[in-house]
């Protein structure tokens, strides 16, 4: 790929060809002129275009100068750009005191007995995201687009359990996400279930351990569940993807059953997660965590490389006008999400704002736009997909968490989310995520108008 200083240089070289090519031009016109002194009018014709010729070159030559010497100041430039500032000459932008997410996850610890220990393995996690989000950044220079390669037979890799082709992306994202909560965790967390892979997985298998006799690494509190990767198909486009995580406490650890995993451990509902989180990565880098004890935000600083409370305490309005639906599938929608959709567009305005439809594809984008300005997130039913396409485990029950902790409601249409028991690590359920109010409204087109047989 070429760099700005060489295109620069491409574009001095490209005025410098013109310049000879009409010296060349001026000189041929002159000669031509001598030859022609016998018509008068030819002559004055020719040197008409002589003199705009001369003038062009006289241009031209005084614009290629100052570009060549603007070449040498801009890799001047460019090579100054990471050397320290003189502060006396460009004082640094005045940076905030905001408390880092490693301060706020000692605090929060302390305060809460029964997750004390889950601060290293938090910690790991938004490493992890620091991580993936370098890792998002550098997709395209670094070409990691595409369906993975299975580095034995040098075929593209299988398809996991969703019925895709796993991305590279997808593949490299879930092996850094399995480490953070396995090698990090100091032995809390002992089971890891990934939207990537089709069964769950113990710490000790994840590590390298052997997992035939009893490990210490299979002893743990917790079991973790997470989509390492959501929305990697808009990478392509630029758009932002993101990383939703929740973890468990184990009822009766997660030592017994195949592979030292109990499956009972990750069905469980989801109101006996203690923590639900994601990270989004767009314009900014934000990870969102609850613990069960409000919602809290954090922006990681690119240059301390570090997560800062940006966001204390996240509120969701308890009404809003944004409503988040892919509306190209409106006509496979059952009848109540029609109605609910076409009523709120109808009434023009709600919560005393006029409606706006905002919708980017991504889960974790979607559902931050509307926690942070209120409104309504769906992925409903429709007849190719009649539980829709979020899973339960790792994307609505996490989400939910977070909506519910934030004052707002997370819905199937029918009720909670939360109180949904999984049969299966990848069931899906419709999924409704935003203000009581608008998630309130929607049930009622469910209670009114019924399901669509």
């Amino acid at each position: 790929l070429r760099t700005i200083q060489q295109y620069h240089i491409f574009d001095i070289t490209y005025v410098r060809c013109n310049v000879q090519i009409l010296q060349h031009n001026l000189e041929s016109l002159r000669i031509f002129s001598r030859r022609m002194t016998g018509f008068h009018s030819t002559v004055i014709t020719f040197l008409s275009m002589a003199m705009f010729c001369s003038q062009t070159v006289a241009f031209q030559s005084n614009v290629a100068a100052p570009m060549m010497s603007k070449v040498t100041q801009t890799s001047e430039l460019y090579s100054s750009m990471d050397a320290p500032r003189n502060a006396a000459s460009s004082p640094e932008m005045k940076k905030k005191d905001l408390r880092t997410f490693q301060r706020f996850l000692e605090v929060e610890c302390w305060k809460n007995g029964d997750i004390r220990d889950l601060d290293r393995t938090l910690l790991a996690v938004a490493d992890a995201c620091k991580q993936i989000n370098r890792i998002v950044q550098r997709a395209q220079t670094d070409d990691l687009y595409g369906a993975a390669i299975d580095p034995l037979t040098g075929e593209l890799a299988e398809e996991n359990v969703q019925g895709e082709v796993q991305q590279q992306l997808d593949v490299l994202c879930n092996t850094i996400m399995l480490r953070a909560f396995c090698g990090a965790s100091n032995n809390v967390v002992c089971a890891v279930a990934s939207e990537e892979e089709p069964l769950p997985r113990s710490c000790a298998d994840v590590m390298g351990y052997d997992t035939t006799e009893f490990n210490i690494m299979q002893s743990g509190e917790f079991v973790a569940v997470f989509d390492p990767i959501d929305g990697s198909k808009n990478i392509d486009s630029s758009l932002p993807v993101g990383t939703v995580f929740g973890i468990y406490r184990a009822p009766d650890g997660a030592s017994s059953g195949k592979n030292g995993v109990n499956l009972d451990s990750f069905l469980q509902r989801g109101t006996k997660m203690v923590a639900a989180g994601y990270c989004l990565y767009s314009a900014t880098t934000v990870l969102v965590l609850t613990l069960g004890s409000g919602v809290h935000g954090f922006t990681l600083d690119p240059d301390k490389q570090k997560f800062l409370q940006t966001h204390p305490n996240i509120r969701i309005p308890d009404v809003g006008s944004l409503y988040s639906f892919n509306e190209a599938n409106y006509r496979e929608f059952s009848e109540p999400v029609q109605q609910f959709l076409t009523s709120m567009k109808q009434s023009g305005t709600v919560g005393g704002k006029k409606v706006s439809s905002r919708y980017v594809g991504a889960l974790v984008a979607d559902v931050h736009n509307v926690l942070i300005n209120g409104g309504i997130y769906g992925y409903p039913a429709t007849r190719d997909n009649v539980n829709g396409k979020l899973r339960l485990l790792y994307e609505s029950a996490p989400m939910a968490m977070i909506m519910e902790q934030a004052g707002g409601a997370g819905s199937t249409g029918h009720g909670r989310i939360l109180d949904v028991a999984g049969k299966g690590i990848h069931v899906r359920v419709p999924t409704y995520l935003g203000s009581v109010e608008n998630v309130y409204e929607l049930e009622q087109c469910f209670k009114f108008y019924g399901e669509d047989d």
